[in-house]
């Protein structure tokens, strides 16, 4: 089996699920009592936080490819950064390292893709839903990609930061969501991708009408894949 390397922290909410996911999927594939190798560097969020609202990304970059190269002396085969909004400086985290760069947007746009989707709606930070980092690589592989109006983006973006990266599961905020999915909808998006690692703990399948594709069960299986190789 070879070895995941996290990078992790952002929140440590979702940190949480890629770890609980990636030893789940490891369990199912191998059987009981068997878990995954791997090593999580887990970053303090407030630093990366403050230089993402300041546009400082190529300092948030550096933070985040000392932990890749961390990772990499420490055995890691590959590493998964567990942040969808951080995927943007994914090209200075490679660069930092000599073993896989596994990219969050890969396993995602294959799922949409076996499963017949074309145009799915993204909910993310502000910076994933009207940049174009996780946009063009979605779109590179075969996917028309639709975001929510300002209004609803402020709201989505405000829900992640205030409550789901702080563990806060609020009934009114699942209703505001919602509401962004059926304006999706409306919008002609045949499916959503939750492109943001916290969503998954507000919103699950039963929530809504458009199947989902969550970012943070993707990335979590695609590791587990390539650790396992099959």
């Amino acid at each position: 089996m070879r070895t995941i390397g996290l990078i992790g922290g952002m929140s440590w909410e979702s940190s949480i699920e890629y770890y609980r996911l990636i030893n789940q999927q490891v369990r199912t594939r191998l059987g009981r009592l068997r878990s995954a190798q791997l090593l999580m560097y887990s970053v303090d969020f407030g630093p990366i936080e403050q230089a993402q609202h300041l546009g400082r990304w190529c300092d948030a970059g550096a933070i985040l490819a000392d932990a890749a190269g961390r990772l990499e002396s420490g055995g890691a085969d590959c590493v998964v950064l567990c942040t969808n909004t951080m995927h943007k400086v994914a090209e200075q985290i490679q660069q930092a390292i000599g073993i896989p760069f596994l990219h969050i947007a890969d396993p995602t746009a294959q799922a949409a893709l076996e499963a017949g989707v074309t145009t799915v709606g993204l909910l993310g930070t502000s910076f994933t839903m009207e940049q174009d980092f996780l946009k063009d690589r979605l779109k590179t592989m075969g996917l028309n990609v639709l975001v929510p109006d300002a209004d609803d983006r402020r709201v989505v973006h405000r829900i992640i930061y205030d409550e789901l990266c702080m563990g806060v599961i609020n009934e009114t905020s699942r209703l505001s969501f919602q509401h962004v999915i059926e304006s999706l909808a409306a919008q002609g998006a045949q499916a959503v991708i939750l492109g943001c690692t916290e969503i998954g703990l507000l919103i699950k399948p039963e929530h809504s009408r458009l199947p989902l594709f969550d970012t943070t069960e993707l990335h979590a299986r695609a590791a587990v894949t390539f650790a396992l190789g099959q």
